[in-house]
């Protein structure tokens, strides 16, 4: 893993050589317009920030802790003198988009008009992608620049998935910094896996006590070459997640939280084995791959050592329905989101062809096999779901056997699911793993173990969410798209920055720029300024760009 990284959040003074840099925005703007004449406005520790309307609170907090964390110092807001050097304020336009805005600098200084409080954010995020790397002389020169810009898509989301590996609050909440400072708005939230439960239920404490920790976990590639046998793991208390979802309202971004069912369900079995179709049949007796080292107990339920899918998933019984709207209780007191994940995918039908009270209940309602099962089973859930006032967001294996009335689609095998989802006038999110699954190689050369596949940084930036084989008419239905973080293979926060930069830049132009406005040559000049960037953030990146 060719690491290039300077500490986090540094704020040194870097030599006046390396302050001169084009602008270079991203995601690209809708209008960019310069002067004929070159000239720039300072901005200096003395300057100061005006706030027009209510609501900004978030978004100058913000803007106050970028400067302090790279500059060493915050501005005054709404101070008598007048006037002031930067000028924040909402002034709503009709039928814009959510999230419009325009930035102006000129001799007067720089204003923000949001559409919107979002808009304003957006419109901040600009403006630190303007400011140099460093003062010269004690002062940050702004180019002057008229933008107007809004985004393409409403949904613009990245997945973090936690479950195979547990990353802490802080690395949690600097994830949430890099999706707000891409102008993206969605944080999906794997929080439930084979290889560990992450989330406080207060009615199911062996959920943590038990399910959130694993006796080992396999070494290199799967199937893999031994047992670390070190016992890992961790979860988020319920007084964290208020704290997380607080801290991203506060940067516009909405968390999505998944809990998984009614596959991928091993570490909450191993708390509840009765929630399994054969409760007293050991895990290790039916580990999926027997040539991976097993670490400890091998009596009982285990939560899973290894990557991959299992057999042992929930048997759709009454006690575990019971058991999901009571956990899916305390996740919707948690998460605001109008949107739940309930994963949906990779769920083996092993145990319910084997178990006779699934071929009873598959009899007793007229279905017509596992597959319509699992259909049943989502669908309840959704009923569920629903009546709490939320919408439900499930892979696309929830089409399998029949699609949930309102369920949104989030096509990950490919664009198939998304198609057939969105000719069912059914709402879909686009995640195909060929584009932007980011736990795929970004280097036929590379030197850190990961899942596999191989994912460039042009095939990102060149993805068209809504396909071509989508019937015109259809392509409301395609909210926008997302890319995944898988961590199997990403056992701490610099590999998980490795990973997504600068992958993460290619795509938020995808889901923010107009598509006139994307030009892989273009964005290829901008690489060298937003590498500059990371460094400045302190931030691991890969440099595989280089290759082509």
């Amino acid at each position: 893993m060719r690491k290039t990284v300077v500490s986090l959040f540094a704020g040194g003074v870097l030599s006046a050589t390396t302050l001169a840099q084009p602008i270079s925005i991203i995601p690209e703007p809708v209008q960019m317009i310069m002067p004929r004449i070159a000239a720039q406005y300072p901005i200096t520790p003395f300057s100061a920030i005006s706030v027009k309307g209510k609501g900004l609170e978030s978004s100058v907090v913000f803007l106050n802790d970028y400067l302090m964390k790279m500059y060493g110092y915050q501005l005054a807001v709404n101070p008598k003198k007048t006037p002031t050097d930067i000028n924040l304020q909402v002034q709503p336009i009709a039928n814009a988009v959510a999230g419009t805005y325009t930035l102006q600098v000129n001799n007067k200084g720089v204003n923000i008009i949001g559409q919107d409080e979002t808009g304003v954010f957006y419109g901040i995020q600009t403006l630190l992608q303007l400011l140099p790397a460093a003062e010269i002389n004690r002062s940050l020169p702004l180019s002057y620049i008229n933008i107007k810009d809004y985004p393409r898509f409403g949904y613009r989301g990245l997945m973090l998935d936690v479950g195979r590996h547990f990353m802490d609050v802080t690395f949690v909440k600097k994830f949430i910094d890099f999706i707000a400072l891409h102008k993206m708005n969605y944080f999906h939230w794997h929080l439930t896996d084979d290889q560990g439960w992450r989330i406080e239920i207060k009615k199911y404490p062996r959920l943590t006590s038990v399910g959130a920790w694993r006796n080992g976990t396999i070494i290199g590639n799967y199937p893999g070459k031994g047992n670390d046998h070190t016992r890992s793991g961790g979860f988020y208390t319920q007084d964290e997640i208020r704290d997380i979802v607080k801290y991203a309202e506060s940067r516009y971004v909405t968390i999505i939280p998944e809990i998984e069912m009614p596959g991928h369900a091993s570490a909450a079995i191993a708390a509840y084995p009765e929630l399994s179709c054969f409760p007293d049949e050991p895990t290790k007796q039916f580990y999926f791959n027997p040539k991976s080292e097993w670490s400890g107990d091998t009596t009982g339920k285990q939560v899973q050592q290894s990557w991959g899918v299992y057999n042992d998933v929930f048997a759709p019984t009454e006690n575990t329905f019971t058991f999901l709207q009571d956990v899916l209780d305390e996740v919707i007191a948690l998460f605001p989101s109008k949107y739940i994940h309930v994963g949906g995918d990779e769920c083996p039908k092993t145990n319910w062809k084997k178990s006779a009270f699934c071929q009873e209940l598959i009899k007793s309602k007229g279905l017509k096999d596992e597959h319509g099962l699992q259909s049943y089973f989502i669908q309840r859930m959704e009923k569920y779901i629903n009546q709490k006032g939320r919408i439900m967001i499930g892979w696309d294996e929830i089409l399998e056997g029949g699609l949930a009335p309102n369920a949104i689609v989030m096509s990950w095998r490919g664009e198939a699911g998304g198609i057939e989802a969105a000719n069912s006038n059914h709402q879909v999110i686009m995640t195909p793993n060929s584009y932007v699954y980011f736990d795929y190689a970004q280097t036929k050369k590379e030197d850190s173990v990961v899942i596999g596949g191989f994912l460039p940084l042009d095939k990102v930036y060149n993805y068209e969410p809504i396909p071509k084989e989508l019937p015109s008419g259809k392509e409301k239905f395609i909210l926008g798209a997302q890319a995944n973080v898988w961590t199997e293979y990403m056992g701490n926060p610099s590999k998980v920055e490795y990973m997504i930069f600068p992958r993460l830049s290619a795509l938020s132009e995808v889901l923010w720029s107009q598509k006139g406005k994307r030009d892989w040559k273009a964005f290829q000049q901008k690489i060298p300024v937003i590498l500059s960037r990371y460094q400045q953030w302190g931030i691991n990146y890969s440099n595989a760009y280089l290759e082509y």
